[in-house]
């Protein structure tokens, strides 16, 4: 591999890194910064001043927040994202069931949106400023204006309650048949669909038709190809970089962003997780989920940068 791809890898490697440090530290200062006191949450209105004093203590809230911070990141470092203050459950062992369905959902989500995403928008590039074109274009426009609870509430009306096709309460559980869990998600992960295909259409189309403005475009037309073979043979594999960068972007959404369809839906991922304890103002959880979801974001940038970076074919093959 050249020099300049393995030194501009290890540089956003770093830097991922660096970024993550920096966000661990927001995170921390954001949850401390909450109104409310944690040790009256768990004790109650009625607790009395010792009683608080001592919960106090043996969290150890009472210590810097420096103090706090690093014996936090510590832990972390070390696989131990600490324990529930509601519930005193271990918080990585509550999480990774909830994780994994997170993860489950989006994938399913990003399978079917990904290959359509494209499929459209090479669609509308050789149809481009025709009705199919615009029809596409609208639609995406339309989908993208809508916002995400908006489409989960208008599928569960019609899918869920007026026809009764899907269930309208997405529950999973371990051991659950496939097709079971399938259907169960079936309305989620059209909401998330839905979301992010029209973006990632859009930036696809956008990106082939940057592109097809290249000398080289005219010349392999000039060739007798036709407006297709233009467009798979030349115009996409130059266009692949911009579209794996927001590709990455909206998978990044996919597993980030869940928070409003896992309510919606009530299905038990990491958004419904999160969502629950910071109702509880249950610290330790909302620092975990919150870290969690910022380290997926940051990875799938840095793949993104990576795939970027591969693709071109001046890093690939310098002079």
């Amino acid at each position: 591999m050249p020099i300049p791809i393995l030194k501009l890898l290890a540089q956003r490697i770093a830097l991922g890194i660096l970024l993550l440090f920096a966000v661990s530290v927001l995170i921390f200062a954001g949850t401390q910064i909450l109104p409310g006191d944690v040790a009256q949450s768990i004790l109650g209105q009625s607790a009395t001043p010792v009683a608080l004093a001592n919960l106090r203590e043996s969290l150890g809230l009472n210590d810097p927040a420096y103090v706090r911070y690093f014996r936090w990141l510590w832990g972390i470092l070390h696989g131990d994202l600490g324990t529930s203050l509601t519930s005193q459950l271990d918080i990585a062992s509550s999480i990774k069931e909830r994780l994994w369905n997170t993860l489950f959902l989006a994938f399913w989500a990003a399978a079917v949106s990904i290959p359509l995403a494209v499929i459209l928008g090479l669609t509308a590039v050789r149809y481009r400023n025709g009705p199919v074109d615009k029809l596409i274009s609208g639609l995406a426009l339309a989908s993208t204006s809508v916002p995400e609870f908006f489409i989960g509430y208008l599928l569960v009306y019609f899918l869920a309650v007026k026809f009764q096709i899907f269930p309208g309460i997405s529950t999973v559980y371990d051991g659950m048949p496939f097709l079971e869990k399938m259907k169960a998600i079936a309305l989620p992960a059209t909401a998330l669909t839905l979301v992010v295909l029209a973006h990632m259409m859009r930036m696809t189309r956008a990106a082939i038709l940057n592109v097809m403005q290249s000398a080289y475009i005219e010349t392999a037309e000039l060739k007798g190809l036709t407006a297709f073979e233009v467009i798979r043979k030349h115009a996409l594999p130059n266009a692949i970089a911009p579209i794996i960068n927001v590709v990455m972007l909206n998978l990044a959404f996919l597993v980030v962003g869940v928070v409003v369809v896992e309510v919606i839906f009530v299905y038990p991922g990491m958004g419904q997780y999160l969502v629950d304890h910071v109702a509880k103002r249950d610290v330790p959880v909302v620092q975990a989920v919150g870290l969690i979801f910022a380290a997926v974001y940051i990875l799938l940038n840095m793949v993104a940068d990576v795939a970027a970076i591969l693709a071109n074919p001046r890093l690939r093959h310098p002079k």
